[in-house]
């Protein structure tokens, strides 16, 4: 059974952009997958994730301060600021500014930790910086979405802050309680947490897409570019300012993949939930999610192939 359910999280990528072709050219098959079933979805998701920690990835934190600055500075300082100069540069109208600055503003996802261990990264590491970003996301998603997008349009920042410790901290917390009081419990459970990531998020593109068809159609080319440049931009910051601090390169590519991958399911979550006059601003979440994804399995492709100073 470990195997079936590797061999299908390995291509993640696949079901995502299968189902989002499907949902785009039949919004029909999608359109039931609608708000509750993706707040809920991504919870879970979360909690698949709080199954797998354990108190020793919290003491790691103790052991690499520094690539956790590095990585969570770049995370949560100059993204957001990244997002911010896209929508700026591209001159883009209100709803699709926002859905930019919406991702780039939020922490990183559960597959930039798939990614570091396919490009043979530091996978402690990543989970470390996820772990650090998700938690502390109710406070810099609602900020930076609210400073950067504020005067664009009206931001509910207490709702942002609720709905991000919904979605985030209390599944999370829970996963880590039932890991620390039940381990046989969550090893069981966690077990299908990758799992059930991959379908949630896949499903929560469906759904998306499926709803915002009309507007990805008629922005399409803009969508493309907003999120190649995103991501692109994270993935060489990431790794620039790592080798800058002189990290070895393990390192490097941890940082770089955690800066370059956003939790993109987060991101349309808040959007349909707090911005649904926008519908562009979920469709450039979705978008995203879907282009850091190719982009990370391109990245880790790349990186597979080439030792880092360990392995040499």
């Amino acid at each position: 059974m470990k195997r079936f359910f590797d061999a299908f999280n390995n291509l993640y990528t696949v079901w995502l952009v299968g189902l989002a072709v499907i949902a785009y050219f039949k919004p029909s098959t999608m359109l039931w997958f609608d708000k509750p079933w993706i707040l809920w979805s991504l919870a879970a998701s979360m909690l698949g994730m709080g199954l797998t920690l354990r108190l020793e990835d919290f003491r790691k934190i103790a052991r690499i301060p520094g690539a956790v600055a590095v990585g969570f500075g770049s995370q949560y300082l100059l993204m957001p600021l990244i997002g911010w100069g896209i929508a700026t540069a591209l001159k883009f109208e209100a709803g699709l500014a926002l859905g930019i600055i919406l991702v780039a503003s939020c922490p990183g996802g559960m597959a930039s930790n798939v990614i570091s261990y396919l490009a043979k990264a530091n996978v402690a590491l990543s989970v470390v910086l996820t772990l650090c970003s998700t938690i502390l996301a109710f406070f810099f998603t609602p900020f930076w979405t609210a400073t950067l997008a504020g005067n664009r349009v009206p931001v509910d920042v207490l709702g942002l802050c609720l709905s991000t410790l919904q979605l985030t901290v209390l599944p999370v917390s829970l996963g880590v309680l039932i890991r620390w009081k039940l381990p046989r419990t969550a090893d069981r459970m966690g077990a299908c947490g990758p799992t059930v990531a991959v379908i949630a998020f896949t499903l929560v593109t469906g759904g998306i897409v499926a709803a915002s068809a009309d507007s990805i159609a008629e922005n399409f080319g803009r969508l493309i570019l907003a999120a190649t440049l995103l991501h692109v931009i994270g993935f060489a910051i990431g790794y620039g300012v790592s080798k800058l601090f002189r990290y070895p390169e393990s390192a490097c590519r941890t940082v770089s993949i955690e800066v370059g991958m956003q939790n993109g399911g987060m991101a349309a979550a808040l959007a349909r939930a707090h911005f649904a006059a926008m519908p562009l601003a979920a469709a450039a979440a979705v978008f995203s999610g879907v282009m850091q994804n190719i982009l990370g399995g391109f990245i880790a492709a790349w990186w597979k192939r080439r030792s880092t100073e360990s392995e040499k």
